[in-house]
Order: structure tokens, then sequence, then C-alpha cells
């Protein structure tokens, strides 16, 4: 069958090129059909569940991977049940509706409308989708990497994501190694206040953070999936690194400036990274002249973002 996602642009970024001196591409997952990176695990276990019979999904999320289940609904021709916690804001809710999906509102967290989601998905016929911990997500974003590596483009020093519950990170650590790149250095980016892998990557084990307490609500797990913790170990080159708010925000800002791409501050919190020449990104490009080398950052996307917001976002001091 053909896949739920499209393969998106990687495109040079000229001034992020010229702040690091080295060539930074960015693969703009933007670009896919339901605004974020999402579609990419979320179509790929759809269509396995379509195949195998089921004939409801039901998921539990707030944001973009509930759009994403929407919309491989609707591509599917299967029914969608959305149970969204009472923080997600009405327009994010109506883009799901919009897709065709039942949007359900339940819980204050998305702890609490994942419990409510399990219960719907009792009847053998439902697939529950799980936003970030499933094996068949990782593979699906997998596909991201292999297409960075279907461009032919030299291996690079270093590729920048963001971490919300760890599934985007499986599926890139899982692309590095199916590609081989197994030895890049990865940049994990968080907001404080969401910054559940940082914390369990600084314990050796997994940490419950006690609220949420960030701008960037879709990197808002309290704990990361168990997997993405282990796959880091392993790779062995993976530098978690919190940014504020404040950072992502203005990265957001920056990055409407100089390529007209929308994202939200999820994303924002990689792109920080660049715009800030942080000093662990600096450190591995290392010192002297590194003009060939190759940075690429995922613009991993997000539909909590909008023109009213960006210029808010600019105002802040």
């Amino acid at each position: 069958p053909t896949s739920i996602h499209k393969e998106t642009p990687l495109i040079s970024s000229e001034k992020l090129s010229q702040l690091l001196g080295s060539k930074v591409l960015l693969k703009l997952d933007a670009y896919q059909p339901s605004g974020s990176f999402k579609i990419r695990g979320v179509g790929h276990i759809c269509a396995k569940a379509a195949k195998e019979g089921y004939n409801r999904f039901v998921s539990s999320s707030g944001g973009n991977a509930g759009l994403a289940v929407a919309h491989s609904g609707k591509v599917l021709g299967i029914r969608a049940t959305i149970v969204v916690p009472e923080t997600t804001p009405e327009y994010m809710r109506q883009k799901i509706r919009d897709e065709g999906a039942e949007v359900i509102v339940h819980g204050t967290v998305w702890d609490e409308a994942n419990e409510k989601a399990l219960q719907l998905a009792t009847d053998p016929k439902t697939f529950f989708i799980h936003p970030f911990d499933h094996p068949d997500l990782w593979t699906g974003h997998a596909t991201i990497i292999k297409e960075i590596k279907a461009t032919g483009i030299a291996k690079p020093k270093a590729v920048i994501t963001v971490v919300g519950g760890g599934g985007l990170l499986c599926g890139i650590l899982q692309g590095l190694e199916e590609v081989g790149w197994g030895d890049v250095t990865v940049l994990a980016s968080e907001t404080q206040g969401g910054h559940s892998f940082h914390s369990a990557m600084e314990a050796g084990q997994l940490v419950t953070l006690p609220a949420i307490s960030t701008l960037a609500k879709s990197l808002g797990a309290k704990t990361v999936c168990a997997e993405s913790l282990k796959r880091a170990k392993f790779h062995g080159k993976v530098i978690p690194i919190v940014v504020s708010d404040r950072s992502a925000v203005k990265a957001c800002v920056l990055l409407h400036k100089d390529h007209q791409i929308m994202v939200e501050p999820s994303c924002g919190a990689g792109l920080a990274l660049a715009y800030e020449k942080h000093p662990q990104l600096m450190t591995t490009l290392g010192d002297g002249d590194h003009s060939e080398d190759v940075v690429i950052i995922i613009v991993c996307g997000g539909n909590m973002v909008s023109l009213d917001l960006l210029q808010e976002w600019d105002s802040l001091e």
C-alpha cells in the first residue's frame, strides 16, 4: 500500500550555515499531511492495523499524534476517536474534527486522557494507538533518516532533534543504525519544564516529572518511553540538552523570518540549538574549519502555531 506519510524536502539554510560555519540542512516534516512528523509512525501503524482487520482507531493525544491518527483514519476509511485533555486548544480539537474524527475531552492532563482512551479500546476490533511508545511507530519514524540518506548527502556530523515522549528519537536512532550512520552524534533538545528525557539520562533511569510547565505542550510527556533511554545508551552519542521556552519560541520566530515556515515551540527547541550556537553543538563541530561538516535539523513541525502566536512570541522579552 502507498504510505500515508509523504517524502519531505531537505533544504539548505543559508542563514544557519553562515551562523555555524557548516552546512546546515533542514528536514521539513512540517510539510507532512498532518503538519508534523507524527504521520510517519502513526500512518505506518494504522495501515498495518487496517490490514489486520481493525475497524476503529482510538488515540489519546491533545495534538499532533491525534491529528495524525485522524488523518490516517480518513485516508484508510476507518472511524477514529481521539481523547484529548482539557488543555487542548479549541482550534486543535477542530482540526482533528475536520479530519473526520470524533473528539472526546477528558481529564486535565494527557495521562488522564490516555486512561480514558484505553477504556474505550477494549473492543477487539478497536485498535489503540499510543502517541510515542510502540515499535511500529519507531519503524515509521525511521523513514525520516532513510529519506535523508537517499538524497546522497555526506554523513552528517550531527543530527538535531527534540524529545517529547521519545518516539521520534527512537526512530531517528533506528534509522541511523539502518543506514550505517550509527556513530553520528544526536543532540536531543527539550524545553525546561518538559525535560523528562534529560532527567532520565542524568539519572540513568526513567524519571517522572512532577508536572509539565512548558509552553511546548507537545514535549509534555512526564515520562519518556523506556526504549528511548535504552537506545540512547546503546547509541552512546546522544546528548540531551534543555533550552528555555523563550529560546524555543524565538527560534520559531527566526525560522519564520528566514524560511517562511511556521512551527510550534516544541519544534523550536531543536532549532534553538543552531540559532543560539549552543555550546554543545559547537563542541560537536569542534575547532578549526568545519565548512564541509553537515548538520541536519529535524524540523518536526507541529500544529500549535499561528501568525498571532508568532507575533506574541516575537514580543517576548
